[in-house]
């Protein structure tokens, strides 16, 4: 899970199992390093491996509560072109989102940046809006710490994956753990559903953070 951060780890599905984590860019030959099951980021499609999705990805402004604060309500997508636009390294996202909620936008200025996690931290600063994926981004959003200002999103084709080898899937130190993890992402992401329903009800962002 190269690009996130484990902001708090629940525990372990069961006191026998001796949960040990390692975090990496490269893809790990699960059989040949003897690693039980892994979370990989892609079309689901790996020889030899079952995969489950962990979740569903979608792309979502976020920004700081003081960002808004003392401007009137961002009730459109259009209005969101009065922000400074922070981005990962083009336009090209920003562009696709607009162009999907009906919104003509040529690039704006803004910050650029080449990590999702420094995206999601410079709009958590105030510098801006950022378009975050809300696999990165839930668990800051359930804790408050940046808002959604409009329920706008953009579906993206990858996604996260539960994997292991395909001969251990009835394992049951596997079957645990895959399930432990599909829990976990299931209840945050019923969490966050509620948080983007009650931006679509025009609560109001202070009703948000939790």
């Amino acid at each position: 899970m190269a690009g996130t951060q484990a902001r708090k780890l629940p525990p372990p599905p069961t006191r026998k199992i001796d949960l040990r984590v390692t975090s990496t860019t490269k893809q790990v030959d699960l059989v040949a390093e003897r690693v039980d099951l892994a979370i990989r980021h892609g079309n689901g499609h790996w020889a030899g491996l079952d995969a489950v999705a962990l979740c569903r990805e979608r792309l979502v402004p976020v920004c700081s509560p003081n960002l808004l604060s003392g401007r009137g309500r961002i009730g459109q997508a259009s209005d969101l072109l009065t922000y400074p636009l922070l981005r990962l390294e083009d336009w090209t996202t920003w562009s696709k989102c607009f162009e999907a909620a009906g919104v003509s936008a040529s690039p704006r200025g803004g910050a650029v940046l080449n990590q999702a996690s420094m995206l999601i931290d410079a709009a958590i600063d105030g510098h801006g809006i950022a378009l975050a994926c809300t696999t990165l981004a839930t668990w800051d959003l359930l804790h408050g710490r940046p808002v959604i200002p409009i329920n706008i999103s953009l579906p993206l084709e990858n996604t996260y994956w539960i994997v292991y080898a395909k001969l251990l899937f009835r394992q049951p130190r596997i079957v645990a753990l895959r399930d432990w993890l599909l829990t976990g992402a299931g209840e945050d992401g019923g969490r966050l559903r509620d948080l983007v329903s009650r931006v679509s009800r025009g609560k109001s962002y202070a009703a948000i953070k939790r």
